[in-house]
């Protein structure tokens, strides 16, 4: 682990920008800017230096979620499920190790839920940790482990199977290397 009690407000943002990958349910793509610029944008924030070439790697994130021919597309000229996707490529081109991700499928129709799940559990299987809130329990099915909590305290913590490996869900191939 990191201590991060000290550490000033740059740096923060800096460790945010290195280690976590965030996905929210309202997607927060920038309305006027294209799939591979909504994902380039966390790149070039970062005052590392340690990303040579931005553009290459958006384009490889969105290659990785199924949006390889999508790059130029605005927003108002994809789907939700493509716009959630959009989201998540944008989470990922840090290659971060922790995602956080809020109601990722709120706003999305349940075949869409299921697609987008599937793409979760793919970059779990990839080392990538995945937290998930959510309001509904069919997508907590999905987890290996559950943590139900209730006015701010704890009610239940189970590890399970995923519902998706007993129902034979597969991801989509793009996500397997």
């Amino acid at each position: 682990g990191i201590r991060v009690d000290g550490m000033s407000r740059n740096d923060l943002a800096d460790l945010r920008n290195r280690k976590l990958g965030f996905v929210f349910q309202g997607f927060n793509l920038l309305p006027r800017t294209s799939a591979v610029e909504n994902v380039e944008l966390p790149l070039l924030y970062d005052r590392t230096g340690r990303w040579k070439n931005p553009r290459a790697l958006a384009v490889e994130a969105l290659q990785r979620v199924g949006l390889g021919e999508r790059l130029e597309h605005q927003p108002s000229e994809l789907s939700g499920g493509q716009q959630q996707r959009v989201a998540i490529a944008r989470a990922l081109v840090t290659q971060p190790t922790l995602l956080l991700a809020d109601e990722p499928t709120g706003n999305l129709d349940s075949k869409t839920s299921v697609e987008v799940m599937a793409l979760f559990q793919a970059l779990n299987e990839q080392g990538i940790t995945v937290i998930i809130v959510t309001h509904e329990p069919d997508i907590a099915q999905y987890a290996h482990r559950v943590i139900v909590l209730r006015d701010g305290m704890i009610e239940s913590d189970d590890r399970r199977e995923r519902f998706a490996e007993k129902m034979q869900i597969a991801g989509p191939s793009s996500l397997h290397k």
